[in-house]
């Protein structure tokens, strides 16, 4: 029967390593001094040999004590919960200490190390909880969102702050195509966690992707179910992402109703584990864009929008929607979404930066005129007053292609 591949010998391999920075066993094997007569060789050699011998042995002890503390070291960097910091420190001094060169080999060892394997301070490198890039992306890459940008990011910081959250955190965006939500949702992933929308703890469902056909909802559910659990076991911080929320057979919604209920605190000293849902829908957009179009027509400048303007509305057109089973799933029935998000409809300034983020985005020059004409490409709503893009800034990378030499 055929065998894997074996695992290196790890530590004989750093050993052999580790030896060869250490400083040459000078005088290890002695002086020999100049030979004697032939007769003589071999009683003047033995009398040699016992004190070179044990040079050599007491030179080799240190060596692999010294071969230990660098492992010693190297396995705190890398396994920082099984590192001792109240080890009992050695009884007898070591000759050497850790050689200068040898310390910077231990830390190019320990970057090659981490390179490629699951090691930092926090214990699992996956998880970045990068908020000052979160800020920042908010602020400079999303346009037109400034109620999006406030509440997403108080409130994942919030609640990734929390010693011992008691639930699950549900965010549910809501507002027209284009308008940035999978946007933000892909801007959490690649700042809360190092691969992204690849990390092994984010999960991505698009509901006509992966659950397409109703007579197939019991194996669907068997499905998440089994995937939602195998990802909160691999990673202590998840994220789930539901595209096409709207969309979801409700059985899948009331499927996903037990991970967000409130959960009993966990054992004392034991971190909880916590997960983030963010539902994507384009339920409620057209409530959104009467609202803030009633405003902007009263006075009111965009910036001046609150949630106490448009929360309410929102949700009463949520509940009351008979094209989507969501509004009435115990998600939003038992209050177990705990953020309904608001996208705001896009107007003729913002399409023109989503334009320009596009050609910097591939390092290609642009003018203001391309921008102008890129912008003025899409088609504008309500017929009259044509404020708001109904594509919002979807496309757009597409477009820039027509401007290109």
């Amino acid at each position: 029967m055929p065998r894997g591949p074996r695992r290196p010998p790890w530590r004989l391999l750093l050993l052999l390593l580790l030896l060869l920075l250490l400083p040459p066993l000078a005088g290890a094997l002695g002086h020999r001094g100049p030979a004697g007569p032939r007769e003589a060789t071999e009683e003047a050699g033995s009398r040699r040999a016992w004190p070179a011998f044990q040079g050599l042995r007491e030179r080799l002890r240190a060596a692999g004590a010294l071969s230990r503390r660098y492992w010693a070291r190297f396995s705190c960097r890398v396994w920082p919960e099984t590192c001792d910091q109240d080890a009992e420190t050695p009884t007898r001094p070591l000759d050497w200490s850790l050689p200068l060169l040898g310390q910077q080999y231990l830390d190019i060892l320990t970057t090659w190390y981490c390179s490629f394997q699951d090691c930092c301070d926090s214990g699992d490198c996956r998880i970045a909880n990068n908020f000052t890039g979160l800020e920042s992306d908010l602020s400079v890459r999303l346009h037109g969102q400034h109620l999006a940008q406030e509440l997403v990011l108080t409130t994942v910081r919030g609640y990734l702050e929390q010693p011992q959250p008691d639930k699950a955190l549900a965010l549910s965006f809501h507002g027209w195509s284009g308008t940035g939500k999978n946007f933000v949702a892909r801007m959490l992933a690649e700042n809360l966690y190092r691969d992204g929308l690849r990390s092994d703890c984010v999960r991505v469902f698009i509901t006509m992707f992966h659950f397409p056909h109703p007579k197939f909802v019991d194996l669907y559910k068997e499905r998440l179910t089994d995937q939602m659990k195998a990802t909160q076991e691999r990673c202590h911080q998840t994220l789930f992402i539901f595209d096409e929320a709207e969309k979801l057979h409700p059985e899948l919604l009331e499927a996903l109703g037990p991970h967000l209920e409130h959960q009993a605190p966990s054992n004392h000293g034991v971190e909880a584990p916590r997960a983030i849902f963010v539902f994507l829908s384009n339920l409620g957009g057209n409530v959104i864009n009467e609202v803030v179009l009633n405003l902007l027509k009263a006075g009111w400048s965009r910036e001046e929008i609150t949630m106490e303007h448009l929360e309410p509305r929102l949700q009463a057109e949520i509940v009351a929607s008979t094209d989507s089973g969501f509004g009435h799933s115990r998600l939003v029935k038992e209050n177990l979404i705990d953020f309904f998000v608001p996208f705001l409809p896009l107007e003729y300034r913002h399409v023109r930066l989503c334009a320009r983020d596009a050609f910097l985005s591939q390092e290609l020059l642009y003018t203001e005129e391309a921008l102008d004409e890129i912008a003025k490409m899409m088609v504008y709503v309500p017929k009259e007053e044509q404020v708001f893009s109904s594509q919002g800034c979807k496309s757009i990378a597409q477009r820039i292609n027509y401007f290109l030499p």
